[in-house]
């Protein structure tokens, strides 16, 4: 029974990671079709500071873990370079 909740946990967090990272692009690319000094751009923009900090948390923590970053689908993104 724990070996079958290990996996749904894990799978659980593989897809999070995959939802949160595609969000996260999604996101940067909204800001990008925004024009500066509006509405849109502002709240676009903390939306995007608000996945950049999520993922950077959860790959600290992750590493925290020793938990690799395929494992949660966030190895192939740096927040600080992707999401900014």
């Amino acid at each position: 029974m724990k070996t079958s909740a290990n996996k749904k946990y894990k799978l659980y967090l593989f897809d999070l990671g995959l939802i949160i990272k595609d969000r996260a692009l999604n996101a940067k690319d909204d800001l990008a079709n925004e024009q500066e000094n509006t509405n849109g751009f502002m709240y676009e923009s903390g939306r995007l500071i608000a996945f950049n900090e999520v993922i950077s948390i959860m790959q600290q923590q992750a590493d925290g873990f020793g938990i690799d970053l395929e494992e949660l689908n966030l190895n192939d993104i740096d927040p600080d370079k992707d999401l900014t």
